[in-house]
């Protein structure tokens, strides 16, 4: 059974960006992944697009909340992920289809315990 891997995605006012940022990481060579996305309080229509994007996705989750700036979105997905593993991905960035697979090659590789 594949280990499942925890995708934290902290959004805020990020409308531009978050639907390249989602693309990239459900479409991950790696698939075992929880994607806990958290809209910090946004007041454009970030937190409606990661809405939709769980509806098309269930290993989207959404937390909404207010803003409690970086580390409080952080650690609000930390509080309810469930992953062996744990990555921070920032919703403006686009990340390579094999991120995941490629960090936990490392990990298993390298014998890595954090």
């Amino acid at each position: 059974m594949k280990e499942l891997v925890s995708v934290i995605v902290p959004v805020y006012n990020v409308e531009a960006y978050v639907d390249l940022c989602l693309k990239s990481i459900v479409s991950q060579s790696y698939d075992t992944l929880e994607i806990i996305v958290v809209d910090d309080g946004s007041t454009d229509s970030s937190g409606e697009k990661c809405d939709e994007w769980a509806k098309s996705d269930s290993r989207i989750k959404v937390i909404h909340q207010q803003n409690k700036g970086l580390s409080g979105a952080r650690n609000a997905a930390i509080d309810v992920c469930t992953g062996m593993w744990i990555t921070f991905v920032d919703s403006d960035d686009e990340i390579s289809e094999r991120y995941v697979e490629t960090l936990l090659n490392l990990v298993k590789t390298y014998d890595v315990k954090i």
